[in-house]
């Protein structure tokens, strides 16, 4: 009796220690995680807001307002930016500032912020101008923090990122910074955005609080339940329903499904074991319901495999095919492809007439993968099309200029996509295009390589109402190539995680420059796929090629 109430007592001892302890490093654990989590979705949000405010703008203008120290439209085009983002993004401060020493007054220069309607109403309200270009910090940015900036400000490299939790008077608030620079290089200012952490920081002290608490009591419950069943006799009973789970178990492993039952082991105890004995019972009756169940699903997920199927041929079908109508024109030869990395994707491309002189060629991609990305797909592809078609012959920039307007309507998802529009003059050669944020098209001129022709890029589709975009032109000569794709071409990625790259993409081209169209394709393609090896697909690959042979 001595030495059962000694192992009992230091089993119950043993198994006490344990589970406090456990409960206390899952609570840590779980009170890092979380935390962490929290600051890395601040960061995320930061960076996209940041990232958004930088693309696409023309900082050599600024560069001039700067130098000059006047406000001229290139920095009211910046202050509408910011404001348009302060107001429809969720955060507490976005601005502008050139960091210039580090002592205790006017060591920033203000270069430009973002204000909501509000908040301007507000200055108004209290008679003060809001914040201009050259206005001076003050005492606001304390000298250890203004050295901080100063050092990020001259010592960052481009695109680099800074992440800096600070106490200010308006609480504990989370800055995330980056260098804007000039085409050269040259750095403008430190762009930052400010979200406060109020919530978080109360939040982050009631956590851990809750988290013990119920850890212990959970501790509590299981040494209770534990102790209560080491008092009861259990080896005999556990083996009856040992054999018992044995032959349950060498049943469900036959294909009759319904003569499946788990054998009652008759325990008679009226303690933890009984309960277990028709808990196990209740377990596999509810294992042999789903078991049937897991059959019915199984047929269920082949229908949804044959709808995939089905999506998969219908989102083929939406993408226009060169044997219809264009296998035999004398005046151009086109081909293109699509190969989604799912069932369906989000890249495609569409060309098409405008008039008899004039032909549109499309190439997207839209952000994410899978359905979503389709849906989102159908409608650009839909809204790009019908608005180039409406009207008199518009210029690419009117066209995307539309298309995002509408696709910004109720885009709760915040999807996106990068476009390239081109409307290219059947008697002239002349291409007049404009891009959304797309891939450099690849132009070769007769007896000429291929070369990547770096226009100038827009904000993508559904980034924010009213982007403006800018039309160039391409003159293609009797002869000429032109091909554009998807950036699942140049980032396509081998076993070793390395990139396909633009340099790749050009050096298939012109394995065969003068290839026919179909020939280009089949050439690029290759050399991803030699280059891919046996990685998996990781993005959408599209691809269009057209060459101009003119009109007699």
């Amino acid at each position: 009796m001595t030495t059962k109430k000694k192992l009992r007592r230091s089993l119950s001892f043993a198994v006490e220690v344990f589970t406090i302890l456990l409960s206390i490093c899952l609570g840590f654990v779980g009170y890092q995680t979380y935390y962490s989590g929290m600051i890395q979705k601040y960061k995320d949000y930061e960076v996209f807001t940041l990232n958004l405010a930088l693309h696409g703008f023309d900082w050599d203008a600024l560069d001039v307002s700067i130098q000059n120290n006047e406000e001229d439209e290139a920095l009211l085009e910046l202050r509408r930016r910011l404001d348009y983002i302060k107001t429809n993004a969720k955060i507490d401060w976005l601005y502008m500032l050139e960091p210039l020493n580090a002592t205790e007054k006017d060591n920033m220069k203000y270069i430009c912020t973002g204000n909501t309607a509000q908040e301007y109403q507000a200055y108004k309200d209290r008679g003060e101008d809001f914040v201009r270009l050259g206005k001076l910090s003050g005492t606001e940015f304390p000298p250890d923090v203004a050295q901080k900036y100063l050092d990020f400000y001259k010592n960052s490299k481009p695109g680099e990122f800074w992440y800096y939790p600070n106490d200010t008077e308006w609480g504990s608030v989370y800055t995330t910074s980056v260098v804007v620079r000039t085409s050269t290089g040259k750095p403008l200012g430190v762009m930052s955005v400010d979200i406060c952490m109020t919530d978080i920081d109360a939040t982050m002290r009631v956590y851990p609080i809750r988290i013990f608490i119920a850890g212990f009591i959970l501790a509590a419950i299981f040494i209770l339940v534990l102790i209560l069943w080491l008092n009861r006799r259990v080896i005999y009973p556990l083996k009856r329903l040992q054999h018992s789970a044995s032959d349950f178990v060498q049943k469900a492993n036959g294909a009759d499904i319904e003569s499946l039952k788990f054998n009652d082991p008759n325990i008679q105890t009226k303690d933890e074991i009984q309960s277990l004995a028709r808990s196990l019972i209740s377990m596999a009756t509810d294992t042999k319901d789903y078991m049937q169940k897991l059959l019915i699903e199984t047929k269920e997920l082949e229908r949804i495999s044959t709808d995939l199927n089905v999506a998969t041929k219908i989102q083929a079908d939406m993408l226009p095919r060169i044997e219809k109508e264009f296998s035999n024109r004398s005046d151009f030869e086109l081909a293109a492809s699509m190969t989604p990395a799912k069932e369906v994707g989000g890249d495609f491309y569409d060309f098409f007439f405008i008039d008899d002189d004039h032909l549109a060629l499309v190439m997207a991609d839209v952000s994410g993968k899978g359905v979503p990305a389709a849906l989102f797909m159908a409608i650009s592809k839909t809204i790009i099309k019908n608005r180039a078609l409406f009207g008199t012959l518009p210029l690419p920039s009117e066209v995307l200029q539309d298309a995002n307007n509408q696709l910004c309507e109720g885009n709760d998802a915040s999807l996106f996509v990068t476009v390239w529009l081109g409307i290219l003059d059947l008697n002239t050669g002349v291409l007049k295009a404009a891009n959304a944020g797309h891939e450099y098209p690849a132009v070769r001129q007769p007896e000429k390589p291929f070369e990547l022709i770096k226009d100038k890029h827009g904000i993508v589709l559904a980034g924010f109402e009213g982007a403006k975009y800018t039309d160039y032109e391409i003159v293609l000569e009797k002869g000429s190539t032109l091909f554009i794709y998807t950036d699942g071409v140049p980032e396509a990625t081998d076993a070793n995680e390395k990139l396909f790259e633009l340099d790749r993409l050009e050096k298939a081209l012109n394995i065969n420059p003068a290839a026919s169209p179909n020939e280009l394709l089949s050439n690029v393609r290759g050399e991803v796929d030699k280059f891919v090896g046996s990685a998996p697909q990781f993005d959408d690959l599209t691809m269009l090629a057209l060459k101009y042979n003119g009109r007699n």
